[in-house]
């Protein structure tokens, strides 16, 4: 799990403004912010064969990170083939010469490479934070003069026209079902053919959880024979198709079935060229590893990736927890299910990075306080683990992440059966959270003049806070009730009392079901919530500021502006909403903005969220939040919600918690905060997120040099031309191949273009 950042009448005649605002919504804005990762001082720290290793595993990485452009859109991997062609045979600074030659102004060339970084940073045309198609502003007749008239086109005119003429459409189409990723006429997504609906995901499910199979690694698709009966495949990402491998525990499985009506088939083979050169570097990794664990886990990811088995990814994440406190620390593989709109399969990211000590310490202390901590929860004991399995801890500086976007902190693995009993480990990544969530004053929306410097002193110190709790204690925390193949059950039956019904447990968990299968659509913001308020509610422990350095006057600071930056959060959230669909895109800020939600509820005064008008004369809004008022009003209300979410949880009260979760997470125009309204505002002010450039690793004989870049969209561009100097070609082929093959499956780029094949 992942922790990314953070009157009685409605006013009338802000939604009158969507109209023109709309369309910002759909564009990176020429001014984004654009940060480079340090890793400089960590890099140089790590010994030649600690350098080899983390060299390889990003390589590895970077490889794997490609398939996210065919877990994101049709057209995303031949919009990636056609810029990293355009951007081979003439970086940014040349190429801008031919555009302005071309008849573009600086401002619309400017456009184009922020639109580039974009898909470059988000691994393809949807935001991974809030997955919202993003076009490029600028005419699409300009841009096809630069492109047809590139460098690159004259080189290869059949084959960049032919790359065009698939993707251009697509890439400037803002039609309605191509606003945002979703399954059926919710959006776009290549997890599932375009003919699917939530009740082909959900018999997919069903199916899955029969067969014991999980569905991280797998996407669906369905065709319909003349007799009108649907047929499913589901396929695993693999690097061996289905040509017979006798001693693998998957090929047992590669066969058709009958299930409640409908065939399934399942298959594998799914971005195999891509996952073969994820092995090769994870074989080349494997040399430079520190001990046996390191080998044994990278052993597993290798026969995961080559058999497609999530069985053995769930081995090589037994050695991962049990490698503590590496020097170099790294997790590869299909891991978050954010962006599947059922919320089970997993995108691919990988990332690498190196341990900052000083960090670390603070966060070693506090998992020696965690077994205390974890008593503080208001829970009763029998819904906390039997036993903390006190996890590692580390603050990293990241070298490399690769997929769709970087999070602040993580919390890993994933799979329910480990983290119950074998434990876990959370990461916090330093250099992400120095560059990524810093703020400028002028820039700083919805908060009091009063609050601003406070805020800005105190955000990244409060998010260190807060980004410890939710991973550590947050995720790290609460028992699911289940019963096992052979019927036993994990807790007491006569004697564990359900606290918020006095009575004993009525619904568990059944062997093969899982957090995420069995609360599919709200499992991720329900558990993102669940950690974000065990964060909020644990910070007021006098024990956990000391442990980050804070007491008196600063500790107090520290906590204002942690729930301060939690219920602006909860306003920005705003952004991530789709009125059309009544549907959040983005698991962390729905979490926000049901916390917001219960502590408005909570009353007395603790916060308030009122539309104004701003200095320059447009709606603006404004969040308080009384200081006095947390311990007395908010600390009782999230003690009350916590208790509700991890009880329903435990006992897998799917209809209970959905009722609760989304109860907070409509958002209606009801006064007096009008939310509905105030979107069109958060709108109007919101700040475009930061493009965020990664340094690349170079085997130079037997050492491995650091090349960093500028920050900036064409630096980052830059990063990601020299990231394949010599395989670009090949890659470009193996993507549009892949997107080709499939075509079919959406409606969209169906011909491959001439010359690709």
């Amino acid at each position: 799990m992942e922790e990314p950042e953070a009157g009685s009448e409605c006013a009338v005649g802000a939604a009158a403004a969507a109209g023109p605002m709309a369309d910002t919504q759909y564009i990176l804005p020429n001014d984004i912010g654009v940060s480079s990762l340090d890793c400089r001082e960590a890099f140089r720290l790590l010994s030649s064969t600690e350098r080899l290793y983390a060299h390889y595993l990003s390589r590895a990485a970077w490889y794997g990170g490609l398939a996210v452009l065919l877990q994101t859109s049709p057209e995303a991997p031949y919009i990636y083939a056609l810029l990293s062609r355009l951007f081979r045979a003439q970086d940014p600074d040349q190429l801008r010469q031919h555009a302005l030659a071309e008849g573009l102004t600086e401002e619309e060339y400017q456009a184009f490479l922020v639109y580039a970084a974009g898909v470059y940073s988000n691994m393809g045309n949807y935001k991974s934070f809030g997955d919202t198609k993003f076009v490029p502003n600028l005419p699409k007749e300009k841009l096809e003069r630069v492109i047809l008239g590139s460098e690159a086109a004259q080189q290869h005119p059949e084959e960049v026209r032919g790359l065009w003429q698939t993707c251009g459409e697509l890439m400037f189409s803002l039609e309605s079902g191509l606003r945002h990723l979703g399954l059926g006429k919710e959006g776009i997504t290549t997890y599932f053919s375009g003919n699917c609906t939530m009740e082909d995901a959900k018999l997919a499910q069903d199916f899955l959880d029969s067969q014991n199979l999980s569905a991280y690694n797998t996407r669906l698709f369905k065709e319909v024979g003349q007799d009108g009966k649907p047929s499913y495949e589901v396929r695993l990402a693999s690097v061996l198709g289905t040509e017979p491998n006798l001693d693998s525990e998957m090929t047992s499985k590669l066969k058709s079935y009958e299930f409640q009506g409908s065939h399934f088939r399942v298959t594998r083979g799914d971005y195999a060229p891509i996952l073969q050169k994820v092995v090769e570097h994870l074989e080349k990794a494997k040399a430079y590893a520190a001990n046996s664990h390191q080998e044994q886990m990278l052993a597993q990811y290798i026969e995961s990736f080559t058999q497609g088995s999530i069985e053995a990814h769930k081995k090589g994440s037994r050695f991962w927890i049990q490698d503590k406190g590496p020097i170099v620390e790294s997790y590869i593989g299909f891991i978050e299910s954010y962006r599947d709109p059922f919320g089970s399969r997993g995108e691919f990211e990988g990332f690498v990075a190196m341990v900052n000590k000083a960090m670390s310490a603070k966060f070693e202390w506090l998992v020696a306080s965690a077994e205390q901590l974890l008593k503080e929860l208001p829970w009763p004991p029998a819904f906390e683990k039997d036993k903390f399995l006190t996890p590692d801890f580390t603050s990293l500086d990241v070298l490399t992440f690769a997929g769709s976007g970087i999070p602040a902190g993580i919390n890993i693995p994933n799979y329910d059966d480990l983290r119950q009993t074998e434990g876990f480990k959370n990461v916090s990544l330093g250099n992400v959270l120095a560059v990524a969530y810093t703020t400028q004053r002028e820039k700083l929306t919805f908060l009091e003049e009063e609050d601003k410097d406070l805020y800005i002193h105190w955000k990244g110190p409060s998010f260190d806070v807060q980004v410890g709790l939710h991973e550590l204690l947050g995720h790290g925390s609460g028992k699911l009730f289940v019963q096992d193949e052979k019927g036993a059950f994990n807790f007491d039956q006569e004697t564990v009392i359900n606290p918020e019904t006095g009575e004993q447990i009525q619904s568990w968990y059944r062997s093969g079901e899982t957090w995420d299968s069995k609360f599919s659509t709200i499992a991720s913001s329900y558990e993102e919530c669940r950690a974000e308020s065990v964060g909020l509610y644990l910070c007021l422990h006098p024990q956990v500021l000391e442990i980050f350095g804070f007491e008196g006057a600063d500790a107090e600071d520290v906590i204002y502006v942690n729930w301060l930056n939690m219920v602006r959060a909860g306003l920005l959230a705003l952004e991530f909403y789709t009125p059309e669909t009544s549907s959040w895109r983005q698991a962390h800020m729905q979490a926000r903005f049901v916390i917001l939600r219960v502590l408005l509820e909570a009353g007395e005064g603790l916060v308030t969220v009122t539309a104004t008008t701003g200095s320059d004369g447009r709606p603006d809004a404004r969040v308080r939040l009384d200081r006095d008022k947390i311990r007395t009003v908010g600390k009782p209300a999230l003690e009350r919600f916590l208790r509700r979410l991890q009880v329903l949880k435990s006992t897998g009260d799917v209809a209970g918690g959905r009722a609760l979760y989304e109860g907070y997470a409509a958002v209606t125009d009801a006064p007096p905060e009008c939310f509905l309204s105030l979107r069109d505002t958060v709108l109007l002010r919101k700040e475009a997120r930061k493009l965020i450039v990664q340094p690349n690793t170079r085997l130079e004989g037997s050492e491995v040099q650091l090349l960093e870049y500028e920050a900036s969209a064409a630096g980052l561009i830059r990063s990601f031309s020299e990231r394949f100097l010599e395989d670009g070609p090949e890659l470009e082929k193996i993507l549009t191949q892949l997107a080709t093959a499939d075509a079919q499956f959406w409606k969209g780029p169906s011909e491959a273009p001439s010359g690709q094949a």
